[in-house]
């Protein structure tokens, strides 16, 4: 999960950077034709390579798909989940789409310097992805996601209350603040797909998936009605939408206990019947 999440967050920092200078090389065109460029390397690279996953089609289940649909969103345990995925995505999608404007507008860099932020924001990131995943093997999920969230907390209340600020300070709180997102997101994934029975797995992470892909649509909405601009001027109010984050990760935070909870409980009771952990509660590795 390291090395998955690693993906994700090295795709938001460095993909900036890229097309920034695609389009300022070429034209706006530049940066789609790559995207398509690199979705077709990957497509075939995953159905010449990958495996796909069925062992949980090997367990019967009685249910057809409409009716294990409704029994995946109608279990109060994967509902708390999905209400955490809601507020998981919600921090990133929320600051996410205004750091390009708020680093020119309110941070004073320009636009030439944002691939030096990006870029060396994305090499730190991919370093420290797999360091993640090992620590929350040895150390616990819960308790790295905690320290993540209490991490990025801090230095999201300090990020966006910046004004005008050297580039150094900018690159060195945003390296700062996206490992500890970057902490989040993976200790919380390898956490919740220890959530699903082996028999709802598949559903209940097409469910999962999309509810954090809405979220990130409504986060951005909301994020959009918080933060204003008049004349070209600094943002206002981001501090405002800085406190809104702060408030979901704390809340997902809460969650996640009850979750981590529910799955030590649920460990425990499989243990004492001697069952096979591994097997039944799909558990990935961080």
């Amino acid at each position: 999960m390291g090395f998955v999440q690693m993906a994700f967050a090295t795709s938001q920092v460095l993909g900036l950077p890229i097309g920034l200078v695609l389009a300022n090389q070429y034209d706006w065109h530049a940066p789609f034709w790559m995207i398509a460029a690199i979705g077709i390397i990957v497509g075939l690279i995953i159905a010449l390579f990958m495996k796909p996953i069925t062992e949980h089609l090997n367990v019967e289940t009685k249910l057809n798909p409409i009716k294990h649909l409704y029994s995946i969103i109608s279990n109060s345990w994967y509902l708390q989940t999905f209400l955490a995925a809601t507020l998981l995505a919600t921090g990133g999608f929320m600051l996410m789409p205004f750091g390009s404007a708020f680093s020119i507008h309110n941070l004073g860099l320009t636009m030439e310097q944002l691939p030096v932020l990006y870029g060396v924001t994305g090499v730190f990131t991919i370093v420290f992805g797999p360091i993640i995943g090992k620590l929350s093997d040895s150390l616990g999920k819960y308790q790295i996601f905690v320290f993540g969230t209490v991490l990025t907390s801090v230095i999201v209340a300090i990020y966006t209350h910046f004004g005008i600020t050297p580039l150094w300070m900018v690159i060195t709180i945003s390296v700062v603040m996206f490992v500890g997102v970057s902490t989040r997101m993976i200790s919380s994934s390898a956490l919740i797909t220890a959530v699903p029975d082996l028999k709802d797995r598949g559903a209940f992470m097409s469910v999962y998936s999309s509810v954090r892909q809405i979220a990130g649509g409504i986060a951005s909405a909301i994020a959009g009605i918080i933060v204003i601009q008049q004349n070209d001027g600094p943002l206002q109010r981001y501090d405002i939408l800085g406190y809104v984050v702060i408030a979901t990760m704390l809340i997902s935070m809460v969650l996640l206990y009850f979750i981590n909870k529910n799955i030590n409980k649920r460990e425990s009771v499989n243990i004492a019947k001697g069952s096979n952990i591994t097997g039944n509660m799909a558990v990935e590795p961080a």
